[in-house]
């Protein structure tokens, strides 16, 4: 099966697992979907994302975070650039996500980072994606 947009094919496993209350999930390994994991266990939506296993077998292993109320930490998650429609932002554009709420991932030349990060590094990029 070809896969045209494996960011979006990430962010709608990580959706549909959360909602199905699975604790984990395999996706195959690629080094941007393993950035954008490591930003969000780093902002608090996801336990843990590692990588398994070597070469084209090669697998990220991610842990999907629920309160104790066993409700999914993520509320929810949005694809903002696309394959067919780009969408890039300066530095004074970043970190500020709609009603305060939730984190933007932006993709910038210093590597994958939070819009909060771009800005205070004064650095814009392509705006992935937006959870909350």
């Amino acid at each position: 099966m070809s896969n045209t947009d494996p960011i979006a094919e990430l962010l709608t496993r990580i959706r549909n697992a959360a909602h199905a209350r699975h604790p984990e999930l395999e996706i195959p390994h690629s080094k941007l979907r393993e950035a954008i994991c490591r930003v969000l266990v780093a902002e608090g939506f996801l336990e843990s994302a590692e990588p398994t296993g070597e070469g084209f077998k090669k697998k990220l292993l991610i842990r999907v975070r629920y309160s104790p109320a066993q409700e999914p930490i993520m509320r929810g998650i949005e694809r903002v650039s696309r394959p067919s429609v780009r969408r890039y932002a300066g530095s004074a554009e970043l970190g500020r996500p709609s009603r305060g709420m939730g984190v933007e991932i932006v993709t910038t030349p210093l590597g994958v980072m939070t819009g909060r990060e771009a800005r205070r590094k004064k650095v814009g990029g392509e705006l992935l994606l937006r959870v909350w």
